[in-house]
């Protein structure tokens, strides 16, 4: 086989494998000889040459022979290099030869740093998180991979990344020689563009297929970004089929993410899908219970009055960061001004962060918010159209007014392009059945709910 004709078969393979794979696999590849039915190239790595190997390797093959070239196998090989020695051990032996796969130095894992505070011992549970807690940990300890991937999805605050954290210093614990990468959706995408415009792609693909547990924060980041989506899913599928620990976490489901390929979005769905949801009273008590504990050797002889923790537990239910940063301006408050921490010291240090929780719902927001999440048009939501299709998001919508505003059924109507109230409460009723029925509209009305109050 001539260099020409490989060059037919390379242009071939351009088109079927697209330009992506074809840069990062095929390109890289030389031809060095074809004997006895076997086409041998040089690859700049034993990692690629497998890679191509199992994935593109009966391609090259059927072009090959298409062309009219007979070729029964191919062969990948790495040239050998001459390395010099270091000059401060001209006596030392010669290296052992490296596997076919060499991992990575772990040193140059692309990882972020763990927040040593962010362990499961720290983690207050309570209803709202206690699937995702509990699958949290059975990650954590290892064994066999069974959620795979383990996909958090949850609003801001709730607890996702404190997870990621808990989990990683888990597996540390228990494995130390396990290979734990923890980093955002920004910074792959980071990563990636250096990898292309240092054209380093093969190290990098080599360096994140060679961990043993990847975790991604906030995957809901590379949506819409091409190139890093296309990336992230083959890094996904190699890991897999590796058998290897995937960990994710997004503000929304996989299905609910704008312009994340659907390929994507079905990955991310093969696994365990687990929700953190919103906070309630007792989790929010137990949080601030825990921090008041680990403030008290920080800020020792102040004293905290009864029904402060109460208090702060019922005003702020927006998210856990509010609620720790607002406790941790009230001890250090109380601590430069020497005073105990009473209700009233409470209500004036914390003015504006109780302000902003007392944010009201209006009805005109419900309307928008339903409107977008139905795919209609204002208008027509408030407008006299009665088809199925615009009556039942009418409906929904009329449900959350009733329930998180404090309009009456006449005003609610009035704002609904002057129906009476009767229109309403039948409005109301009829969500109120179906949800108890209909799983979907209980999922459309906990998202909404969830948006609204955000």
């Amino acid at each position: 086989m001539t260099n020409e004709e490989w060059g037919k078969v390379r242009n071939k393979l351009q088109k079927a494998v697209g330009q992506n794979n074809y840069t990062s696999w095929i390109e890289p590849l030389e031809f060095a000889e074809l004997e006895g039915g076997v086409a041998r190239f040089l690859v700049p790595t034993n990692f690629l040459g497998n890679w191509v190997s199992q994935n593109f390797g009966d391609q090259i093959l059927n072009h090959l022979n298409t062309e009219g070239v007979k070729v029964a196998r191919l062969e990948f090989t790495v040239p050998e290099k001459v390395k010099p020695r270091p000059a401060a051990q001209p006596t030392e032996k010669a290296a052992t030869p490296a596997p076919s796969i060499a991992k990575p130095d772990i040193s140059d894992l692309p990882g972020a740093p763990l927040d040593a505070r962010f362990t499961f011992d720290s983690f207050v549970v309570g209803k709202p998180n206690e699937l995702a807690h509990a699958a949290a940990r059975r990650v954590g300890e290892g064994g066999p991979v069974t959620f795979n991937p383990l996909f958090l999805y949850g609003g801001v605050g709730l607890g996702k990344t404190h997870l990621m954290h808990a989990i990683a210093h888990e597996m540390k614990t228990r494995q130390p020689d396990l290979r734990v990468v923890y980093l955002s959706a920004e910074q792959f995408m980071y990563r990636f563009v250096q990898a292309i415009r240092e054209k380093q792609m093969i190290d990098f693909k080599q360096l994140f297929r060679s961990v043993d547990v990847l975790m991604v924060d906030d995957v809901q980041f590379i949506a819409g970004k091409d190139s890093t989506q296309e990336e992230f899913f083959h890094t996904f599928n190699a890991l897999v089929d590796q058998n290897k620990q995937i960990i994710i976490s997004a503000d929304r489901a996989p299905g609910e993410i704008k312009d994340l390929e659907d390929r994507i979005k079905s990955r991310l769905q093969c696994g365990l899908v687990v929700d953190l949801h919103p906070t309630d009273y007792e989790l929010r008590l137990g949080v601030l219970q825990t921090k008041v504990n680990a403030y008290r050797e920080q800020y020792k002889g102040l004293v905290i009055a009864d029904g402060v923790l109460e208090y702060l537990a019922h005003r702020i239910s927006t998210n856990v960061r509010v609620l720790e940063g607002a406790l941790m301006r009230l001890f250090a408050f109380a601590s430069l001004v020497g005073r105990e921490i009473t209700l009233e010291l409470a209500q004036d240090c914390l003015g504006d962060i109780l302000r902003a929780s007392d944010r009201k719902v209006t009805v005109e927001e419900i309307q928008r918010k339903v409107s977008e999440h139905y795919n209609i048009r204002l208008s027509d939501l408030i407008g006299p159209k009665r088809v199925r299709t615009i009556a039942r998001p009418r409906q929904v919508a009329m449900y959350l007014a009733k329930h998180m505003t404090s309009r009456s059924l006449p005003e609610i109507g009035r704002r609904f392009g002057g129906r009476d109230h009767t229109t309403v409460m039948h409005g109301v009723k009829r969500i109120d059945e179906l949800k108890g029925v209909d799983d979907q509209i209980a999922e459309d009305l906990e998202l909404l709910r969830r948006a609204l109050e955000a």
